[in-house]
């Protein structure tokens, strides 16, 4: 008997915001590497995700939701979408019952055309009508004739086990691209500044969330614990006492969610630093945004 083929490959979930890439990536890996809030533009970087089995490794890769630029951080965002379309074995794109089936139509147009194969999940069933979910899997199955339509919910974990299996199938034949007890590309200080970004998508509301980046500044790992210094930069002064909060109240809070978050992720103790600094031009600054992680 013929011994079973190794399949390995890159599967890069690309949509619109808000519609629960994070989420589903997430559930897939069964690890939280991607943030997940209410608010649009939660991911900002290519994150991946690697998942490994004895005769299987994927390597999901979670990106920012597809916009319309209006400065040199979202062109950044959009940059990590197009590369994703472009190197993928293959896509995962995800949609919604909520939103306009035809937003960023340039995008379905580059996905008629692609040659990797394509499954398309529709989520957020469960706050849906089987008619209505009916009437979209005819709408997509029309518009992308050769992708696989699956219905699904991400955070019900609904259909999962089908979608993997046809991700599985439709894997290449391939040795693993990374260790096999590798569960993703980033490191530890990449996912303490995203521990943080994420307490402050929660805690701030208006724009401040959008204003804002954050940077390890330190990460040293004791015996018992880790120790991290980082900081958190906004675009305007007012925006720097919002963040800090009357008596430091409010950074404080965010320290503390950020802390806890960390120590759960890490399983580790952590004892954080956190301080805030005006950037007036980090979004548009090609050297700052390099300094993030956005540009190369």
């Amino acid at each position: 008997m013929s011994e079973k083929k190794h399949r390995a490959g890159f599967v890069n979930i690309i949509g619109n915001p808000n519609v629960g890439k994070s989420t589903l990536m997430n559930a897939l890996v069964g690890e939280k590497l991607s943030i997940v809030t209410a608010k649009a533009q939660t991911t900002r970087h290519r994150i991946m995700g690697i998942v490994n089995g004895e005769d299987y490794q994927i390597v999901y890769s979670d990106t920012p939701g597809i916009l319309k630029p209006n400065y040199r951080l979202q062109q950044s965002m959009m940059n990590f979408v197009d590369a994703a379309i472009g190197d993928a074995d293959i896509i995962l794109y995800v949609t919604d019952v909520v939103e306009k089936s035809d937003k960023n139509a340039e995008y379905i147009e580059k996905l008629r055309k692609i040659e990797c194969p394509v499954i398309l999940v529709i989520n957020k069933i469960d706050i849906s009508t089987q008619e209505q979910v009916r009437q979209l899997m005819d709408w997509w199955h029309e518009q992308l004739p050769k992708a696989t339509v699956f219905p699904a919910s991400a955070q019900e974990r609904f259909n999962l086990e089908n979608i993997f299996d046809a991700i599985i199938e439709n894997l290449p034949a391939a040795p693993p691209w990374y260790d096999k007890d590798v569960f993703t590309d980033r490191n530890l200080r990449f996912f303490a500044s995203e521990i943080i970004r994420e307490k402050i998508l929660l805690n701030y509301s208006q724009e401040i969330p959008y204003s804002c980046e954050v940077a390890v500044e330190e990460f040293k790992e004791g015996a018992e614990r880790y120790e991290i210094s980082a900081v958190i930069y906004v675009i305007r002064e007012s925006q720097k006492g919002i963040i800090i909060g009357k008596g430091g109240a409010a950074l404080k809070k965010t320290g503390t969610q950020a802390r806890l978050e960390m120590e759960d992720f890490f399983q580790k103790k952590v004892f954080l630093r956190l301080y805030v600094k005006t950037d007036p031009d980090w979004r548009e600054n090609k050297k700052e945004l390099k300094r993030f992680g956005y540009e190369y």
